[in-house]
């Protein structure tokens, strides 16, 4: 029922990066996961092809924990891809971080995914009952398993087991002389293609194609695959029914401001979020301050709308990772101790407006608002630059189950009382399609998904059929 698919655990948001036809490959791979931390914190890796073959090094932790001069020596070569991973409670361990490596007679291939398979569950049982032995519980292994069951060319065997999947999803394939990069038809996640030199580059975000001096070329189109190889670039599509509704909490949340998700400035719509919350929800107050670091945009926009100084009121450990994308409720507090500071001689005695970008469980807002109001604030009122986050994301955003939503449970007047601010206001959903521009998932704020989602009940009924 439904109730039984908001009660499960949720997937991984990830950064996949990769490179095609530089002698650094491995190097510029190393430094394109490494931009996308962000994205990931709890494992990272890089498939490299030497001498015709695949060689994988990855584990668990940072980018710069994982990798060391010496194992990135070991796979030097012209052609990589690499990933960062999160993962949720229970979705862990060294066997789920990518590349996945995958040994077929037809020749191996390595995957690397950014998304979530919503109907993950149905294929694996279907797999598991034709034969097929998992390795890992990561859905993204599945891809490997029905490009294996499929006939044809590899491409078109790629093409057939796409069609299989539903959800949202960013995948690199990497063959011994090919890169394979492709993007689900609703277009969930951002996918972007640069170029360097003579060779190619492909992320999740441009932000990584500054980093190492390559240019945004153009995004991977909703249902796309791209075909990179000595004959350069060969454009198909897996399907012609596509629907571009990109995730709005790549602009609200995840992506970093310098980058460019379908050729909107992720720091210009953070801002003009700002600036239509202040208008819809202005209060008298001395200061406006934001949560950093994806909050700083809004807050500035917020000020310069309402005319209200900006300052920089709270201080983030640069060495504390997201807690957000911890996988643990107890380690995400134990992170929300150690990630901010307050600067009391800018709150004290002052009555100050709080932007924050989101309220998930509560937890973060709750304790930034005591540490303002330990710190002397003499009133704090919270304004969040997105709508109240009423149901989960099966998309590949850990945005928690059903329950943990702290907005699915109660009013706003209620969340109020329970992070005590003095008030609170969320942008109104008109609000967040004026600032963007565009159409996007909303599934998060309206609980209207773009794709169907798949129950325990649809699955077994489907395998009656």
């Amino acid at each position: 029922m439904l109730k039984d698919i908001f009660d499960r655990k949720l997937n991984e948001e990830c950064g996949v990066f990769g490179v095609f036809n530089l002698k650094e490959a491995t190097m510029l791979t190393y430094y394109g996961i490494h931009s996308l931390q962000h994205r990931g914190q709890e494992g990272a890796g890089i498939a490299a092809v030497i001498d015709g073959k695949i060689k994988v090094e990855k584990g668990e932790g940072l980018v710069t924990e994982v990798f060391s001069p010496e194992s990135l020596t070991k796979i030097e070569s012209k052609m990589a891809i690499g990933h960062v991973r999160y993962s949720t409670a229970g979705g862990g361990g060294i066997e789920n971080v990518q590349p996945i490596f995958v040994r077929c007679h037809q020749g191996d291939f390595a995957i690397v995914h950014n998304g979530n398979i919503v109907n993950a569950n149905e294929l694996k049982i279907e797999l598991e009952s034709e034969g097929s032995i998992f390795s890992t519980t990561s859905d993204t292994e599945i891809l490997g398993h029905l490009i294996q069951k499929e006939k044809g060319s590899f491409e078109e065997r790629i093409k057939k087991a796409l069609l299989r999947l539903e959800g949202a999803f960013s995948f690199m394939i990497l063959t011994k002389d090919t890169l394979y990069v492709m993007r689900d038809k609703n277009g969930f996640r951002p996918l972007s293609l640069g170029k360097l030199g003579e060779g190619y580059i492909v992320s999740s975000e441009t932000s990584a194609f500054d980093n190492i001096g390559a240019e945004y070329i153009r995004d991977i189109k909703p249902g796309e695959i791209l075909k990179i190889s000595k004959n350069g670039l060969e454009e198909s599509n897996y399907t012609e029914k596509v629907n571009n509704r990109m995730c709005a909490m790549e602009y609200i949340y995840f992506s970093r401001p310098d980058s460019q998700v379908e050729g909107l400035n992720v720091h210009q719509c953070r801002k003009k979020c700002g600036e239509i919350l202040a208008r819809e929800a202005l209060v008298d107050a001395d200061i406006v301050i934001g949560v950093p670091d994806s909050s700083l945009s809004s807050a500035m926009g917020f000020a310069e709308y309402s005319k209200i100084p900006y300052e920089m009121g709270l201080i983030k450990n640069r060495y504390i990772g997201r807690t957000f994308i911890k996988p643990s409720q107890e380690q995400r507090e134990r992170g929300v101790k150690m990630k901010l500071s307050v600067l009391k001689s800018v709150i004290s005695n002052k009555r100050v407006i709080l932007v924050d970008d989101s309220i998930v469980r509560g937890t973060t807002s709750k304790y930034i608002v005591k540490l303002l109001k330990d710190a002397g604030a003499k009133e704090v009122h919270m304004r969040i630059a997105s709508p109240p986050i009423i149901s989960p994301c099966f998309y590949g955003v850990d945005t928690s189950t059903y329950n943990e939503l702290i907005s699915a449970k109660l009013t706003v007047e209620e969340v109020r009382k329970e992070i005590g601010a003095t008030s609170l206001a969320f942008l109104s959903m008109d609000g967040l399609e004026e600032a963007i521009g565009k159409k996007l998932c909303t599934a998060c704020f309206t609980g209207k998904y773009p794709t169907e989602i798949f129950s325990m009940d649809k699955m077994i009924k489907n395998r009656r059929k």
